[in-house]
């Protein structure tokens, strides 16, 4: 069928609900409208799907996300009664229907036997991720469109390891969804089924949370010092890390003044143009109230809290916000910094970093004698990283964190996490305050040791039913046009992760990167510095990394602006 015949089928079937009658009607003679909610269907990928909230195929709504857990319940099933048995968990953010949508997909599991363990009141990803393993679940569920425009919601699924699931599963889970053509006829659970396989998670599980992550404290005495006394300012951004950040906080005996304004649970996050603590504006009231305390910190957290966002008080008595690779390195620097000096830094300690990730991390992990592993972006490929290393025992995690305002220590749960982030961060001033000196001033003191590097990345806006497609269509065209210099960098070598294969420009050369397959080109650049081009996995973003070594900022910042022109010019981008 046509995306019209499929929309007249959808309003004129007696099973849909009476919201989505009203809303299908208003459209009736909008045939752009209608050619997009049901001109496509949405996309299931290894990061589940998300899009824009609304009926129709193409859209977030109670339909799709029935169809999706009916494909994962079919998967379970393949399992055995066992799987059953241990059940999914399932969590929810402060997103507009992400509780009904959590309701539902635990109403779908129950119609099929599968015992649903759901959250009573929303949790972030990373509790969702530890519930899994607490609970000895056989997947999870999370809804949730993490730092997306209010417009948007999403479906993640996770293996029984709490991380994001295999692609290899999530390929099979495909399967099943793409065979189910009838939207509207998922099954319907009992009064008995929902009584018996529909189950509240208990408060223990938080409990047992919020111990695991007092055990990778750093800096007790620090704390003790300061910690009551400490002007630090936190915000939620309206979104679940409200109760875990403050409740951490609290257990290990640091204050921090919370933004009261944005603790409510708000779905249109009225105070924010977006729910990304990444851009500065979004902690402009945490700003704000820093500056009226006198506080240097402020950090962040994203609607489903496992993102982290901080801003630092600068040498001007000015708040910058910190991008999410500076962060990153302050926190490898620190982590690594206090397990040496504790003499429990492990002889086979490893970082794990997304290859989009600042290339400074490879600097201090060789300062400090420990390994470090790149992946593709997704903390899933860092999830699959522990679970192999707590079967060889190769090596000890220590640290994992991507680009995009993801970190996390511990082993607790194998998917980033804003709350143990956060502790950390409000730990890490609490240590720099003992040594009387700010974040800002270790941030300074690492560029002095390890020199300075720019790295940044921006996104083009793609449009349409064929946004995917055509993202993709521009990365394969890099891979047959040559390039051998961007303005003042040569490159010296071409990675292209889609064919596991990295060429070297001067000799032609080729040897395996040895990563997991993506659509991905990537530069590397003479003096260290990397040029990456790749689309986004959810949303209709191309995505351009840069990464520039350089002897100091201004110098870093004028390679930056002639690498980028170099690059739309490359792109053929206007």
């Amino acid at each position: 069928m046509n995306y019209s015949e499929v929309y007249k089928s959808w309003t004129s079937d007696e099973r849909l609900n009476a919201e989505a009658k009203a809303e299908l009607e208003k459209i009736k003679n909008d045939k752009e409208d209608i050619e997009y909610r049901f001109g496509a269907e949405l996309e299931f990928g290894t990061a589940g799907m998300r899009g824009i909230i609304g009926y129709g195929t193409n859209m977030m709504n109670v339909y799709t996300v029935k169809r999706a857990t009916q494909g994962l319940a079919r998967f379970i099933s393949t399992l055995g009664e066992e799987a059953k048995k241990r059940g999914v968990a399932i969590s929810y953010d402060t997103r507009l229907k992400s509780d009904e949508f959590a309701k539902a997909a635990a109403e779908v599991l129950a119609a099929n036997d599968i015992c649903a363990h759901l959250y009573g009141d929303v949790h972030p990803v990373p509790m969702l991720s530890f519930a899994v393993r607490n609970l000895n679940a056989v997947a999870g569920i999370m809804v949730t469109a993490s730092h997306n425009p209010k417009q948007y919601n999403g479906y993640k699924v996770y293996g029984e390891d709490g991380a994001q699931m295999s692609p290899e599963d999530t390929e099979v889970v495909v399967g099943f969804i793409k065979e189910i053509d009838d939207y509207l006829g998922i099954p319907e659970p009992t009064e008995e089924q929902k009584k018996k396989y529909i189950k509240i998670i208990p408060s223990k599980v938080d409990k047992k949370y919020y111990k695991e992550l007092k055990k990778l404290t750093l800096s007790k005495k620090a704390v003790k010092a300061c910690g009551k006394d400490l002007k630090l300012v936190y915000t939620p951004v309206h979104g679940s890390g409200y109760i875990p950040v403050t409740t951490i906080l609290k257990k290990i005996g640091i204050n921090a003044t919370v933004v009261e304004e944005q603790t409510k649970k708000d779905t249109d996050f009225s105070t924010v143009e977006v729910p990304n603590p990444e851009f500065k504006e979004t902690l402009s009231m945490g700003i704000a109230l820093a500056n009226k305390i006198g506080a240097t910190v402020v950090f962040g957290t994203d609607p489903d809290s496992d993102r982290l966002g901080v801003a630092v008080k600068n040498k001007e008595g000015e708040f910058e916000a910190l991008s999410g690779n500076q962060v990153g390195i302050l926190l490898l620097d620190y982590i690594l910094t206090r397990l040496k000096e504790e003499n429990a830094l492990p002889e086979n300690a490893a970082v794990v970093k997304s290859f989009v990730t600042t290339g400074m991390a490879r600097a201090i992990c060789d300062k400090f004698g420990v390994a470090l592993y790149e992946v593709p972006v997704g903390f899933k490929f860092i999830g699959e990283k522990i679970k192999i290393w707590e079967k060889t025992h190769e090596h000890t995690y220590v640290f994992g964190f991507e680009e995009s305002c993801g970190y996390l220590r511990g082993t607790h749960a194998r998917d980033k996490d804003a709350v143990v982030a956060s502790m950390l961060t409000a730990e890490m001033v609490c240590y720099y305050t003992s040594k009387e000196k700010t974040v800002f001033d270790r941030l300074q003191e690492i560029y002095d040791t390890y020199g300075y590097v720019l790295d940044c990345n921006i996104s083009i806006p793609f449009k349409g039913l064929n946004a995917m497609k055509d993202m993709n269509a521009v990365v394969d065209g890099l891979k047959v046009t040559p390039a051998t210099k961007f303005d003042i960098y040569n490159v010296t070598a071409v990675r292209d992760y889609s064919k596991n294969v990295k060429i070297d420009v001067a000799t032609g050369a080729t040897s395996e990167i040895g990563s997991p397959l993506t659509n991905c080109v990537y530069y590397e650049l003479e003096n260290g510095s990397f040029i990456c081009v790749r689309p986004s996995g959810t949303e209709p973003k191309l995505k351009i990394y840069f990464s520039v070594k350089s002897r100091n900022k201004h110098d870093a910042e004028e390679a930056l602006e002639k690498m980028q022109t170099a690059v739309k010019a490359l792109l053929a981008v206007k």
